[in-house]
C-alpha cells in the first residue's frame, strides 16, 4: 500500500462492489457511508474491473471470498468503528463509523490492515493530528464514551485495588483471527491469579453478554473466592482506573486500557499489540515499532476510519461524530428512568416527547403533587415548565424546563415547535434569584476541547446567520442616523418571567430608552421592538409619542443580526440579544440580572447576583471568558432535536438546520390556535406556561 494511499484513505479498492449476504440490503446506514466513500454496492456477477465485498470474517463471508477467489477479485472487508453507538449492532442501532479495509481485519494478526500499515508506516508526526488525538482521549474518558455506550457512568465500579480480566463474546471472529481461542480465555485468567497473588480479580463481563446478546467465556459459578464477575453496566473509565493490572485478549477494552495509562497483559493479536504499549503473550515479530498511546489513537479513530454525520447525511471528522454520539448518549442517560411531566400546554406535549419520551413515554399530569407521587412511586423524575405552578413538596426529583438559545425559524408565541430546550435541575437560567444548573456549567472548568468547539460553534453560527427565532427581516436604512455611537435597544415582552425575576428598577421598554438616553445623550439610538410584540401576542408596546427624543430609528420587523452588526453597543435589561452580541464582540450593558450578566463580560448596571463573581468566603472566583460561557449556554446546557431524523442531536447540527430553514412548521390547528390567542393577548395566562 502507497504511503499516498494511506493518508488519503482508499488504497486504489475497486468502485464497484459485489456482496452476497442480505445484510448489505438492510443496513442502510452501511450502505451510505460506503456510497458516501465512493462505493457502489451491486448484486449479481462481479466483472474483472469490481471487487467483493464481506463483513469482516462474519458467518456469511465465505460466500464473497469463495466469489472473490473463483474470479481472481480484490475482496474488501468492513468492520464498526471503534465508536459505533449507543446499542450494539444486534439490538438495532446503526454504526457511526466504518473501517473499510482491502487487506486484513484489524483483529487479523496474521494479515497487514489498514490500522497497522498506518501504525507502521505514517510519520504520525503531525502536530495538529496528535493534538486532536489527546483531546479525543480525554472526551472519551470525561464523557465516559466507548464503543457500546449502555452503561452507566455514575454507577460504582468494584473498589480500587482489583486485576481487571477482560471477557468477549464466545465465538467472536477477533478471537479466533487474533490466533487464540476459548483455552486462551481460561489460562489468561489462571495466570492473572497466579501472577498476583493474593490480589482480587475482577473479570468484566461483555455488554453483550450482559444484554443477554451472546455467550460470555466465564459466569459466576465456580470462580476461586477472591474472584468475582462485574455484570453491572459499569463505565469502562473508572473501571480501568481502578485495576492496577489489566488482562485481556483481544477486547476493545484493552486499547481503552491503554488509553487510560495501563500497559495491558495482551493474548491474542489486536491492532494494539506489538508498539510498546502492551506486554504481549504472542508477539507480532513484523511490529517492531514503539509508538505513543496519541499516535495508537490518532492512526484507529482519526486516520482509519471513515466516520458519518447522520444528521448532515455526510461523511465527517472524528469530532463530529463525537459530537453526535455525545447527543445520543446523554439523552438516553438523563431519559431512561422516565418522567411525568405537569404545568405542559397541549401544543406543547409532541415536542416534549420528542425530547423526552424516546426510551419511556412522558405522562403528563395537570396537578404538579399528582405527578410527583406518580415520579417517586414510578422511580421517575418530574419536569415542569418553567413558569407553571411547582409541586409543595418535592419527593421526586424536578426540572424545570424552557426553549433553548437556538431555537426555531420562527416564534414560540406562533406556536413553532422547538430545536433546542433546557431541563434545569436547580432553578432556571433567567432567574438569577436561586442559583441554576447554567451558572455552576459556567463556573465549571471547560472539558477538554470544549473552549476550542465553543469557538468553532460560535463561527458557525455567525456565518450562518442564525439566532434564537431567524425571522430574517431587513437592515433599514441607517444613512440619516446622526453621528456618534450606534446603540442597539432591544424591546422585551414586558411581562415575561426574565423581567419580573431578572428585572432592576428599569422593568419597561420605555424606561429602558429613557435609561439608555439619559447616559448616552449624543448617540444614535436604534430601538428594536420585540417580535412577539410586533406580532400583537405578547404585552410591550411603546406609543410612537412616547419614543420622541429616545430612540432616532425605530427598526420594526428587521432583522436583529443585521442590527448587531450596524451597532456599536447594546443596552438591554435582559434581552437574548444581549447575548448575542457578546458573541459578535460587541459592548454589552445590562440593567438586569440576565444570565450572561455579572460574569465579567457586561457592562453591569443592575443588581447581579454576587455568587457569580465572588465565592461564599468573599473571595473573587476567577472569570470564566466568553468560550467558557458559550460552552455552557449552547453546548453543556440545552439538549437538541434535530427536526429531520427526530433523534438527540449536537448544536452544531441543529445550527446547520436552522441556517437552511429546516426548522419544523407549526401545524394548521396550532397557526389557528397562535391567531386566536394574538386576539386575546391579554389572557395570555391561559394557554402560556
Amino acid at each position: 500500500m502507497a504511503k499516498e494511499d494511506l493518508i488519503a484513505g482508499v488504497g486504489g479498492l475497486p468502485r464497484r462492489l459485489f456482496y452476497f449476504n442480505a445484510g448489505f440490503l438492510w443496513q442502510k446506514r452501511v450502505r451510505r457511508i460506503l456510497a458516501l466513500s465512493g462505493y457502489e454496492l451491486c448484486l449479481g456477477r462481479p466483472g474483472p474491473d469490481d471487487g467483493v465485498i464481506v463483513w469482516g470474517h462474519s458467518p456469511y463471508a465465505w460466500r464473497g471470498e469463495k466469489v472473490a477467489a473463483k474470479y481472481g477479485l480484490p475482496l474488501v472487508r468492513i468492520e464498526d468503528a471503534f465508536m459505533r453507538s449507543l446499542r450494539p449492532g444486534r439490538m438495532g442501532d446503526a454504526p457511526l463509523g466504518l473501517l473499510i479495509d482491502g487487506d486484513a481485519t484489524h483483529f487479523n494478526g496474521a494479515g497487514i490492515s489498514r490500522i497497522e500499515a498506518i501504525l507502521s508506516h505514517h510519520p504520525l508526526d503531525n502536530s495538529n493530528i496528535l493534538e486532536r488525538a489527546r483531546i479525543g482521549i480525554s472526551r472519551l474518558r470525561e464523557f465516559h464514551l466507548s464503543k457500546y455506550n449502555m452503561h452507566d457512568p455514575y454507577l460504582a465500579a468494584p473498589p480500587a485495588g482489583y486485576v481487571l480480566v477482560i471477557d468477549q463474546a464466545r465465538g467472536d471472529a477477533s478471537i479466533r483471527y487474533s490466533a487464540a481461542s476459548e483455552a486462551t480465555f481460561a489460562e489468561m485468567l489462571a495466570l492473572a491469579v497466579e501472577e498476583n497473588p493474593g490480589q482480587r480479580i475482577v473479570i468484566k463481563t461483555h455488554p453483550e453478554t450482559q444484554a443477554g446478546l451472546r455467550a460470555g467465556h466465564f459466569s459466576g459459578q465456580n470462580l476461586s473466592p477472591n474472584t468475582v464477575l462485574c455484570a453491572d453496566p459499569v463505565s469502562p473509565w473508572p473501571l480501568l482506573k481502578g485495576a492496577i493490572a489489566v488482562y485481556t485478549v483481544s477486547s476493545q477494552l484493552g486499547f481503552e486500557a491503554i488509553l487510560a495509562g495501563h500497559k495491558p497483559h495482551v493474548f491474542g493479536q489486536p491492532f494494539y499489540a506489538g508498539w510498546g504499549l502492551s506486554l504481549d503473550r504472542q508477539p507480532v515479530a513484523r511490529r517492531q515499532r514503539k509508538l505513543t498511546r496519541t499516535q495508537l489513537f490518532a492512526a484507529a479513530m482519526i486516520l482509519a476510519p471513515k466516520w458519518y454525520d447522520p444528521g448532515r447525511d455526510q461523511l465527517c471528522s472524528f469530532e463530529d461524530a463525537l459530537n453526535h454520539l455525545e447527543a445520543e448518549v446523554r439523552a438516553w442517560r438523563e431519559d431512561r428512568a422516565g418522567y411525568t411531566a405537569s404545568g405542559m400546554r397541549l401544543w406543547k406535549r409532541g415536542a416534549l416527547q420528542q425530547f423526552y419520551g424516546r426510551q419511556t413515554r412522558l405522562r403528563f399530569l395537570k396537578d404538579a403533587d399528582q405527578a410527583q407521587n406518580l415520579a417517586q412511586s414510578k422511580g421517575r423524575k418530574h419536569l415542569i415548565w418553567a413558569n407553571s405552578t411547582p409541586p409543595k413538596t418535592e419527593v421526586a426529583p424536578v426540572s424545570r424546563i424552557e426553549d433553548g438559545f437556538l431555537r426555531s425559524r420562527g416564534l414560540g408565541a406562533e406556536l413553532i415547535p422547538p430545536l433546542s430546550l433546557v431541563a434545569d435541575d436547580l432553578g432556571i437560567y433567567y432567574d438569577p434569584n436561586r442559583e441554576s444548573r447554567l451558572e455552576r456549567l459556567i463556573l465549571a472548568p471547560c472539558p477538554v476541547g470544549g473552549e476550542a468547539r465553543a469557538r468553532a460553534l460560535v463561527a458557525q453560527i455567525r456565518a450562518a446567520h442564525v439566532s434564537k427565532y431567524n425571522l430574517g427581516g431587513t437592515l433599514p436604512d441607517l444613512t440619516g442616523l446622526p453621528p456618534g455611537p450606534r446603540i442597539l435597544v432591544p424591546g422585551q415582552v414586558e411581562d415575561d418571567a426574565s423581567i419580573r425575576l431578572g428585572a432592576g428598577d428599569v422593568r419597561t421598554n420605555l424606561d429602558l430608552l429613557r435609561a439608555t438616553r439619559a447616559a448616552n445623550p449624543k448617540a444614535a439610538i436604534l430601538y428594536k421592538p420585540h417580535p412577539d410584540v410586533e406580532a400583537g401576542l405578547r404585552p410591550g408596546a411603546i406609543a410612537i409619542t412616547d419614543l420622541d427624543g429616545l430612540a432616532d430609528l425605530v427598526a420594526q420587523n428587521s432583522d436583529p443580526l443585521a442590527l448587531i452588526d450596524a451597532v456599536d453597543q447594546v443596552w438591554t435589561m435582559t434581552s437574548l440579544l444581549g447575548f448575542e452580541a457578546l458573541l459578535r464582540g460587541k459592548s454589552v450593558t445590562c440593567l438586569g440580572a440576565p444570565f450572561y450578566a455579572g460574569w465579567g463580560l457586561t457592562h453591569d448596571l443592575g443588581p447581579t447576583p454576587a455568587r457569580r463573581s465572588h465565592a461564599e468566603d468573599g473571595h473573587p472566583l476567577p472569570r470564566p471568558g466568553l468560550w467558557r460561557l458559550a460552552h455552557a449556554v449552547l453546548i453543556a446546557y440545552p439538549r437538541y432535536v434535530d427536526p429531520r431524523t427526530q433523534r438527540p442531536c449536537p448544536p452544531e447540527t441543529a445550527v446547520a438546520r436552522l441556517a437552511i430553514g429546516n426548522s419544523p412548521p407549526a401545524g394548521l390547528s396550532l397557526r389557528l390556535l397562535a391567531k386566536a390567542q394574538g386576539l386575546l393577548a391579554s389572557y395570555a395566562y391561559l394557554w402560556r406556561g
